[in-house]
């Protein structure tokens, strides 16, 4: 798994870069050196490459960010100051042509902007409401935008102190070289069929974790851990005797918003779906200096899948515990009925999204343990000998979470 680490973590892999496409035929030729059926599932995407951001107000530079997907543009024009940016904020206030100051806080960036746009002003600065700087969203494309960015809570209460005074304010909001690209990413989907056909259940488990990373960061845990552990449960499953359908899949573009498992998902018929019993999702599963390992649904009930990992923890000498967290692949599944958990040390390393994520950092124990619960976890359902399982319950009996684990959830 070291070694598999070693290779992904040579550099990032953003999701549409050569490098996650080098990741993904790595991925997909290991798989297929285990004797796997092996896909390579293309799919597109909007990726938002960030501009250049700068605000002054009356000839001060001040300090400044932009949002995502805020539309490029140079407006000079005197500041209003409208609170909040509700609609009502604008009433009996000219923002025509203006650029209007507004808090953070109440409601989301888009809702303000677009506020301020309806009213007629030109531009918007947003300000914090606390200390520190924004890096926020507007959340989608939009045509109805005007060029939006952010400054500190300092300037913003000191801008709006001197409008409250009487001051005319001119600012203005530079915003260059943002855009929107189409791009395309890749899951890879290796599939174990039944060695045993006479016996076969015609249920599918999905095993997975994300290959991509995030800018900047070599994502030596953040995924190329989790799939290290995927690679080798495939590898060592792949002579084992099975009555069900392992399906072992690495996504695209989970930084971007879980796009590749989305995508995965949408992919499938409703029979498949139905068939599924189980996924489990293996993310940043090897830093030696994050948490326990914890299992995480999107809606922090147990499921088939907790169940069995944690009576594969009991087995294998770790007791789990389990919570409520949404932002991993396993978040698709779940919203088509399928029973699904994240696996992840909690809480995570300082060196998540960093450059600093990088293989010097990986604890082997840590994957071994991970590798080791969900694989026992994996081939209680598959192995020949156990009963087809039912998705609300676990064969042959429920788990009681807490005699295993002294009552910690």
């Amino acid at each position: 798994m070291y070694n598999h680490i070693a290779l992904l973590s040579a550099e990032p892999r953003v999701a549409g870069t050569e490098a996650e496409w080098n990741a993904v035929k790595y991925i997909e030729a290991e798989f297929s050196s285990y004797g796997y059926e092996t896909e390579i599932q293309p799919f597109t995407f909007e990726n938002y490459y960030a501009p250049k951001v700068s605000v002054s107000a009356d000839g001060q530079t001040l300090s400044s960010s932009g949002f995502t997907y805020t539309p490029n543009g140079n407006v000079t024009a005197n500041l209003v100051h409208v609170g909040l940016g509700a609609p009502s904020d604008f009433e009996g206030k000219d923002v025509t042509g203006k650029i209007a100051l507004i808090q953070r806080g109440d409601f989301s960036f888009a809702e303000k902007v677009l506020n301020a746009a309806e009213a007629g002003a030109s531009a918007v600065i947003i300000y914090n409401n606390a200390p520190g700087g924004i890096n926020g969203t507007l959340g989608e494309p939009s045509d109805d935008y005007v060029p939006a960015a952010a400054i500190s809570q300092a300037d913003g209460q000191r801008l709006a102190a001197a409008l409250a005074g009487g001051q005319t304010v001119s600012a203005t909001v530079s915003i260059t070289g943002g855009q929107v690209v189409e791009e395309t990413s890749h899951n890879v989907i290796a599939v174990k069929k039944p060695t045993q056909k006479n016996k076969a259940t015609d249920q599918i488990i999905v095993v997975g974790a994300h290959h991509d990373s995030v800018p900047g960061a070599p994502g030596a845990n953040d995924d190329a851990s989790g799939v290290s552990a995927t690679l080798e449960l495939a590898r060592v499953m792949a002579n084992m005797p099975t009555d069900t359908e392992i399906r072992f899949v690495t996504f695209g573009a989970e930084e971007l918003g879980l796009i590749g498992s989305y995508e995965y998902v949408d992919s499938l018929s409703q029979g498949e779906i139905d068939r599924i019993v189980g996924m489990w999702q293996m993310d940043m599963v090897g830093s030696r200096d994050a948490g326990e390992l914890v299992m995480f649904t999107v809606d922090g009930q147990k499921n088939t899948v907790t169940d069995l990992s944690a009576a594969a923890g009991v087995r294998t000498g770790t007791p789990l515990t389990y919570g409520q967290e949404s932002r991993s692949d396993h978040v698709p599944f779940h919203y088509a009925g399928i029973p699904a958990a994240l696996f992840i040390h909690n809480p995570v390393e300082p060196w998540y999204h960093t450059p600093e994520d990088s293989l010097d950092k990986i604890s082997k124990e840590k994957l071994q343990e991970t590798a080791e619960i969900v694989g026992a976890a994996v081939y209680q359902v598959a192995r020949p000998d156990t009963p087809a399982l039912e998705r609300s319950k676990v064969a042959p009996k429920p788990v009681d979470y807490e005699k295993m684990v002294g009552g910690l959830q």
